[in-house]
């Protein structure tokens, strides 16, 4: 979402794994946090698109860390995971 405005359908097409009702819960999650705002047009059918506010942008240095950390112990976490799923 750090692209500009999403449709639901775009954001489904990138996080394939995520079912339509997940996508939708955990983005009402993240607006009622002001994470995201969604922006409705009066058209039919219904249009909906998703944004990152200023707030969710601040967020953006942080997932960068993270995903730096989990990059860098990839393969151990790979290891810890598999041992967990067949223990």
């Amino acid at each position: 979402m750090n692209e500009g405005f999403q449709r639901p359908s775009e954001l489904q097409r990138k996080i394939p794994g995520a079912s339509r009702r997940v996508l939708n819960v955990q983005l009402k999650e993240l607006e009622s946090h002001e994470l995201v705002g969604k922006i409705i047009y009066p058209v039919v059918p219904p249009k909906v698109e998703y944004y990152l506010t200023d707030f969710g942008k601040s967020l953006i240095p942080v997932i960068g860390v993270i995903g730096q950390w989990g990059d860098e112990h990839d393969q151990r976490l790979r290891t810890l995971i598999e041992k967990n799923i067949h223990s």
